[in-house]
């Protein structure tokens, strides 16, 4: 949790799954935060590893 405004979500696998969206959007729900990012950390661009997720 990042300023009680942000949730970020850190991994490393080689390809992000649904139950990884899921994870996020339950911790925003159950934080009442509505804005979160998953980043994945093996890509080879960090930006390709970035998703934003949006209540």
């Amino acid at each position: 949790m990042v300023e009680n405004k942000l949730i970020v979500e850190l991994k490393s696998v080689d390809k992000l799954q649904k139950i990884h969206e899921a994870q996020i959007l339950t911790y925003m729900k159950l934080t009442g935060l509505g804005v979160g990012l998953l980043i994945n950390f093996n890509e080879i661009l960090l930006k390709n590893g970035i998703k934003r997720f949006v209540l």
